[in-house]
Order: structure tokens, then C-alpha cells, then sequence
């Protein structure tokens, strides 16, 4: 009966958040953080941020991966099967339905001056959802006291801003590998360090 709660609960808040959000997987990363960290506490702001970063990394939708993560953590292999149905089911069948009358859609004055009000809205939760995880890094880094990762933040946004400046012919993926190879090397490097002083304290 427990499996069953949590297998409708997964369900029905992934299919909200999959049939109410519009502008894709950093739109719907708002509702997810409402939903399943402030609402269901499925997963922590951490937890979230972490796995925004791997979704990106990785082959897939950010929303979806995401959906496949909370699902899987919070009731294994069904969850993450329940979850990920979920949030990918309501979004296909509305592009299914528009793909077959988008040209008489686009003709209903209604309903073309509608989509432009949801590019709107569409930017204003993207912002939001970066805004606000950028706020809780912040917050998370001065509680550690580490700045390393802000640095990273800075140089990556420079760089993206420039090849959007100049249209410079780079893939963001490259973009990526590299910043996940500095991340590798230097923070496990720190945490090699920290362990050795730890061993040189013990000893002493």
C-alpha cells in the first residue's frame, strides 16, 4: 500500500508539472524545486542542484532526468519509471495534438496573442529557477567557505557571454568537459590535501 502512495504521488506531481509548464526543462526546474523540495522534501536544494548539473552533462531532457532521479530515490526502479512517464506523457500529447493543427491554431488570433504572452512567462521562470539556485549555491559555498566554485560560476558565464557576443563557432559541450576536468583535478586535489593533513594530525 506504501509503494502504491508514493508510486500516485509521483504520477500525479510529475504530470502537473509536465502538463502545466511551458518553455521546457529549465522552466519546469522552478516547479520541480516547488513540488518536490518545498512541498514533498523528495530531495534537498543540494540534491537538486547536483543533479541539474549531471542532467545537463548527460544525454536527455534536464526535466526528465530529473524526474527519473526523484522517482528512482524515492521508490526504485518503478518510481523512476512512474516518474519519468509522468512528466514526459502530458507534454507529448499536447505537441502530438498542436503538431496536427499548429497552422489553425497560429490563425486564431486568441490564441497566437496567448503564446506570446507564454514566451514571456517562459523567460520569467527560467530567470526565476536560475536566480534562485544561484542564491542557495551562494549560500551554500559561504557556509563551507569556498569560493572555488564561485570563480567557476564567473569564468563560465564570461565565457558564454562572449561566444554569444562575438557568435564564436564553440559548442557549450566542450564547455562542459572542460569545466567538469577542472573540477576533477582541483577539487580532488583540495580533497587529497585535506586527507593528507588529516593523516600528518593523527600522526602527530
Amino acid at each position: 500500500m506504501k509503494n502504491k502512495n508514493i508510486w500516485l504521488s509521483l504520477l500525479q506531481t510529475f504530470m502537473k508539472v509536465g502538463l502545466f509548464t511551458f518553455g521546457g526543462g529549465y522552466a519546469m526546474i522552478a516547479l520541480i524545486d516547488s513540488e518536490c523540495v518545498d512541498k514533498k522534501e523528495w530531495i534537498t536544494s543540494d540534491e537538486l542542484m547536483d543533479v541539474t548539473a549531471i542532467a545537463e552533462s548527460t544525454p536527455g531532457p534536464i526535466a526528465i532526468n530529473c524526474a527519473t532521479y526523484v522517482g528512482y530515490k524515492q521508490a526504485g526502479f518503478w518510481g523512476s519509471l512512474i516518474a519519468t512517464f509522468g512528466i514526459v506523457f502530458p507534454s507529448f500529447m499536447i505537441m502530438y495534438i498542436v503538431s496536427m493543427f499548429l497552422d489553425h491554431f497560429l490563425e486564431i488570433s486568441i490564441i497566437a496573442s496567448a503564446f506570446k504572452g507564454i514566451k514571456v512567462a517562459v523567460g520569467i521562470l527560467i530567470l526565476s529557477a536560475g536566480i534562485k539556485m544561484l542564491q542557495k549555491m551562494i549560500r551554500q559555498m559561504k557556509k563551507q567557505g569556498k569560493k572555488l566554485p564561485l570563480v567557476f560560476m564567473v569564468c563560465g558565464f564570461l565565457v558564454m557571454l562572449i561566444i554569444d557576443i562575438f557568435t564564436l563557432d564553440f559548442s557549450t559541450f566542450y564547455l562542459i568537459l572542460i569545466a567538469g576536468a577542472l573540477g576533477f583535478l582541483l577539487f580532488r586535489k583540495g580533497g587529497a590535501i585535506k586527507k593528507r593533513g588529516a593523516i600528518h594530525n593523527d600522526l602527530s
